[in-house]
């Protein structure tokens, strides 16, 4: 009994092993293709991710290639793997760099680099992206700005340029930020320099008034009142509303005092702008 148990037992887990090392059956190319078009349009990106992903290996140079590179890379960004999309992206400019889709792809390669430095807690709690590392930023705006360059009448250039302007935006409130941190180390030429940037880099910034401001306040500090009234000129013609100036647009500063060394923040820098 014990010898027949066994061989039932070994030709049954035979018969299991058989099955999982079978291939899985490839399906027709056109198959694949309505599978994952029609879990698309269902919001099903997971498997519409799985069945291009199909196409890809079996059919790469099949009817349906192009569009199912292309599907992937919006399955990938609906399915918040920005990662991904990035990658499916470089893969479909390297492989068709004269389709006439190229500039979806370099779109969508900018659309994921944009969102890729906010994670998905960042939909649930409130992240500063001024205070983030912005080189996926950077990488983003390149993107765009290849977009633009190469296919200005492109329907998706509007919404690039609009996405360079936040790029931007974000960078010169990155700078700002900087500055205030060197502030409060006490290193005044560094955040002087880092001032100094935005105003030249980012000129048409929002950041670039509160930048003027950092500027003359540590120009003060440092006893160079001409570079001060500089600055002071600047900010009068640029921003003659600004609250900088009182009724007789006098200038009134921030001051920038030492504190004693035992208090948690030693340099006390008036109000800090938008912080």
């Amino acid at each position: 009994m014990r010898s027949g148990f066994r061989l039932l037992l070994l030709s049954a887990i035979i018969v299991i092993a058989g099955c999982a090392s079978k291939p899985e059956e490839v399906l027709p190319e056109e198959t694949y293709y309505e599978q994952a078009r029609s879990a698309m349009q269902s919001g099903n990106f997971n498997e519409a991710e799985r069945n291009l992903e199909f196409l890809e290996t079996y059919y790469p140079f099949g009817r349906y290639a192009e569009q199912a590179q292309l599907d992937l890379i919006y399955s990938r960004y609906q399915n918040l793997d920005l990662e991904g999309a990035r990658a499916a992206a470089d893969r479909f400019l390297r492989l068709n760099p004269q389709s006439e889709h190229a500039d979806y792809a370099l779109y969508m390669r900018g659309l994921a680099s944009y969102n890729l430095d906010v994670s998905l807690a960042g939909k649930f709690f409130p992240i500063d992206t001024s205070e983030r590392d912005p080189g996926e930023q950077r990488q983003a705006f390149r993107d765009f700005s290849d977009l633009l360059a190469r296919y200005p009448e492109s329907e998706y250039a509007p919404d690039a340029r609009q996405r360079m302007i936040a790029i931007r935006n974000r960078l010169a409130k990155l700078e700002l930020h900087a500055a205030r941190y060197y502030i409060k180390r006490e290193a005044y030429i560094a955040a002087n320099n880092r001032a100094r940037y935005v105003v030249e880099n980012f000129p048409s910034t929002p950041a670039v008034e509160d930048a003027l401001r950092l500027l003359i306040d540590t120009y003060r500090f440092m006893d160079l009142q001409k570079a001060a009234d500089d600055a002071i000129a600047l900010l009068a013609i640029n921003y003659p509303n600004s609250d900088a100036f009182d009724e007789n647009m006098k200038y009134q500063s921030r001051s920038i005092k030492r504190e004693n060394r035992s208090l948690e923040s030693v340099i006390t820098f008036g109000l800090m702008g938008d912080e």
